[in-house]
């Protein structure tokens, strides 16, 4: 299986960086619905991981939730393609969850579900906690500077233990413009 792990908010989705509540707050980044179905069409599951503490919060409830993935779900398939699940998280940070980015429950769930290692995949996110989820699952990790990525580009650069600009614990960071551009190189990558 050619799997691809997506965070939501600032990869897929512009970031209010005061909680997407509502599925007409919640608006796609340009190109990054037609990125989904690139991938898709080239044989990738897409599947996403997204924290979502804001239920925890009470910011919005899972019925709003179910409406914004509606609403993305739909959104691909009007590209004619799929995403194959969206994994979230509804806990706060102070619930101890093990779902919780940057721990791997939301990615040990989708190595059940999918019965597939996510070792090698591709994670593709806007911040160093995603990054850090995809570390701990062996997978290669691919940031994108929408969303928080500009600022996760700072952090990486002068975070100890870092080697380069482009590495985090020692594996390499691959920084893309947006999904569109992290699509299309996960694409020209498969051998």
């Amino acid at each position: 299986m050619k799997l691809v792990i997506l965070d939501r908010d600032g990869v897929i989705n512009q970031d209010t960086g005061d909680y997407v509540r509502s599925a007409e707050q919640w608006q796609p980044l340009p190109g990054s619905i037609e990125a989904i179905a690139r991938l898709y069409k080239a044989g990738f599951t897409v599947v996403v991981a997204t924290n979502q503490s804001g239920l925890a919060r009470g910011y919005f409830d899972l019925d709003d939730l179910e409406a914004m993935h509606a609403k993305l779900t739909q959104l691909v398939e009007a590209q004619e393609a799929e995403l194959g699940a969206i994994f979230y998280c509804p806990h706060g940070p102070d619930d101890s969850c093990k779902c919780r980015k940057p721990l791997p429950g939301l990615v040990d769930a989708i190595e059940a579900v999918f019965n597939t290692s996510a070792e090698g995949c591709t994670f593709v996110g806007d911040s160093l906690r995603d990054l850090q989820t995809g570390l701990a699952k062996g997978c290669r990790l691919m940031l994108v500077e929408t969303g928080n990525g500009a600022t996760t580009r700072t952090q990486l650069e002068h975070s100890p233990g870092a080697e380069a600009e482009f590495s985090l614990g020692g594996h390499a960071v691959t920084i893309v413009a947006d999904l569109a551009a992290a699509a299309e190189l996960i694409i020209e990558q498969d051998v």
